[in-house]
């Protein structure tokens, strides 16, 4: 399929998306209840089959996090970014995929660490680099006065 066919088909079977055309990648912003269900379905598809989940990440924004999935079809050798908006920053969650695809346990891990977004239904939620003593590094607001780094 081409972009504007996959843009076609997405926004067709799922109208409470929002797709586009990237710099690089279609991008497709899915509502957090959707998120799983959506996932679940563009990888099972024998017409999309995104089975190869190659990067996960999370995005601070002023009122949300957003995390960005980026997907590839092995098959089909087509590409796709899928971003989901958590409600808020103070209880950041989103459902997790590492149900679907493997590697996101590790990305969720990460995420969770640096950003402090909750995974539902993740395996096994951790702080990979970081003890309890630090917040969440990566957020806009965050400021440590316990362990500084002087430069």
């Amino acid at each position: 399929m081409t972009n504007e066919q996959l843009i076609d088909h997405l926004s067709k079977a799922y109208p409470d998306t929002v797709a586009k055309q990237g710099n690089q990648y279609l991008e497709i912003t899915v509502p957090k209840e959707l998120l799983h269900t959506f996932m679940l379905n563009i990888k099972s598809d024998p017409n999309l089959a995104f089975d190869y989940l190659f990067c996960e990440s999370g995005v601070d924004y002023p009122a949300f996090i957003q995390v960005v999935y980026h997907l590839e079809s092995t098959k089909h050798k087509h590409y796709l970014v899928v971003k989901a908006n958590t409600e808020n920053r103070e209880t950041p969650v989103l459902d997790t995929v590492a149900d679907i695809w493997p590697t996101a346990e590790f990305h969720e891990d990460e995420i969770f660490d640096l950003l402090g977004i909750n995974f539902n239904n993740h395996p096994h939620l951790r702080r990979l680099f970081l003890d309890d003593t630090w917040g969440f590094p990566l957020r806009k607001d965050f400021h440590d006065d316990i362990h500084v780094v002087e430069r």
